[in-house]
């Protein structure tokens, strides 16, 4: 399994609360990954499983619901090759170690393999992004989520979750809000970032 392999396809855990939490890291490693297509722009719009009932994630996920209505696939992926890509430099770096730092890039590089190594993951040899990017880190998540319950596992999604992402997600989704290039995606880091607080809450009692 890589840390960075489109995540379409999962076996969702018993829980509904964690296979709701397992769906929405699914699909924001989807989006972070590359650009959406019609098909999952057209499940973003429209009812179904993914959709946010009440609580904090509710007006984030109709914005994004909208957003994804109003949103042509090709522009939309034209959008996440400007904003995340770039010619040159990238005007949002999907990298969480760019956020952190507290610590070298290549320390994180470093521990971050060796983690993933406990959890027998990996990146694919046809992969060309490091580890730290956000797609393979919430695919991580979705993994973790999706491969165990109890306080052991949470303990483990706890863990992962503070050393890659509480610290990295604010200054990530704030990099989203505040690009002039960024449409579509404003509404996809709003919902990401609400979502991770949500998470980081969640998570602080293991």
């Amino acid at each position: 399994m890589s840390a960075s392999v489109t995540p379409l396809n999962f076996q969702s855990p018993d829980v509904p609360e964690d296979r709701a939490r397992a769906g929405y890291y699914a699909l924001l490693a989807r989006l972070f990954y590359s650009g959406p297509d019609a098909p999952l722009l057209e499940a973003i719009a429209g009812p179904g499983e993914m959709v946010a009932d009440g609580g904090p994630l509710a007006g984030p996920w109709s914005a994004l619901a909208a957003a994804a209505r109003a949103a042509d696939p090709e522009a939309a992926r034209l959008e996440y090759d400007e904003v995340f890509v770039g010619t040159g430099k990238a005007e949002v770096t999907p990298y969480a170690s760019f956020y952190l730092s507290e610590t070298g890039r290549e320390k994180i590089l470093v521990r971050l393999r060796q983690e993933l190594a406990t959890f027998g993951l990996g990146r694919s040899e046809a992969a060309l992004e490091p580890e730290d990017h956000f797609a393979g880190l919430f695919e991580v998540m979705r993994h973790l989520i999706s491969g165990g319950s109890g306080d052991a596992a949470l303990q483990k999604q706890q863990q992962f979750f503070s050393r890659y992402i509480e610290g990295s997600f604010k200054g990530f989704c704030g990099a989203m809000s505040a690009s002039g290039k960024a449409n579509f995606y404003k509404s996809v880091g709003v919902f990401a970032q609400t979502f991770l607080v949500v998470e980081s809450e969640g998570l602080k009692v293991f």
